[in-house]
């Protein structure tokens, strides 16, 4: 079995490293399928991770999540069940050992009829567990991928067999030790979907200032039970969930469109340039201008 795994694990490799022509991230012409390779150690870099689940079959990778660490190499996998702040870096890799490794992005709308099609059932009164895990990985779950990445070789298949091959991978993973916390993400009334709700909000009206009085509304729980639950499923408070937010987007704004410090802050809705400012530093460990100066420098512009 541990040899069939590690076969497995090679046949992965070998596709990425195929298809995935430059270092990062490379989509694929498999919808929402996307390879990630890297010669060296990377990071950390700060992201917010879309529900997805990512299988690494060659070297090592952390993440932080909150204050929770993650550490996963190939013989997990990570699932993210919603959209997630996180600061992640690559520990092993060489230019011999590169890291390998592929990210499936899903909706809950394919977990919900994946749950459906497969009779899979979990109770909506269950409390929420994190957002994101760290799982072992089976046999049953590289074999589907290697099934899933094969069909680059056949891109007339695709359009057919793509999404069917993605739900196996989705079944097999709500099947898993863990599945019950990517199931009730999907799941309508569950507390951990009422959750999700809060989250999308607050991705879309990042910029807002908001009163944890409405975010409870939006959730229909009590204040107390959404700052319990909204930090079982994220490791964060609802506040804390949001300054990550609005300072990834500054970042991105500073990084890539030359936008000044003053102009950034306000954009992303901060009043105050010193306090933006302030707790950039705190989460990027450089003061604004000195860290895109340096990220520049470092080739990520």
């Amino acid at each position: 079995m541990i040899k069939a795994t590690s076969d497995k694990q090679s046949a992965l490799a070998e596709v990425i490293k195929r298809s995935a022509p430059k270092e990062g991230i490379c989509e694929t012409s498999i919808p929402s399928l996307f390879f990630i390779q890297h010669s060296t150690a990377y990071g950390p870099v700060h992201s917010v991770y879309k529900p997805s689940v990512c299988i690494i079959v060659q070297g090592e990778k952390e993440l932080l999540l909150g204050g929770e660490r993650l550490l996963y190499g190939p013989n997990h996998y990570l699932v993210a069940s919603v959209d997630l702040p996180v600061s992640g870096q690559i520990l092993k890799a060489s230019d011999s050992a590169p890291y390998l490794a592929m990210k499936m992005e899903f909706t809950p709308a394919e977990i919900l009829e994946v749950m459906e099609e497969g009779a899979l059932q979990f109770s909506t009164a269950e409390d929420p567990k994190r957002g994101m895990y760290v799982s072992e990985v089976e046999r049953p779950i590289l074999d589907v991928a290697v099934r899933l990445t094969s069909l680059l070789v056949s891109p007339k298949d695709i359009p057919v067999l793509a999404p069917l091959i993605k739900k196996e991978i989705l079944y097999r993973v709500l099947q898993g030790k863990h599945g019950s916390a990517l199931g009730q993400m999907a799941i309508q009334g569950s507390n951990t979907q009422r959750i999700r709700d809060v989250i999308d909000h607050i991705r879309r009206e990042f910029n807002q200032s908001f009163r944890i009085e409405d975010l409870a509304d939006i959730a229909g729980m009590s204040v107390s039970s959404l700052h319990r639950h909204f930090r079982e499923v994220t490791a964060m408070s609802p506040i804390q969930f949001q300054k990550q937010i609005r300072l990834q987007e500054a970042r991105q704004l500073l990084l890539y469109e030359d936008a000044d410090i003053i102009e950034a802050a306000l954009h992303v809705g901060y009043e105050s340039a010193s306090q933006f400012s302030r707790e950039y530093a705190r989460l990027f460990g450089y003061p604004p201008r000195k860290d895109i100066n340096r990220l520049k420098k470092n080739g990520a512009g």
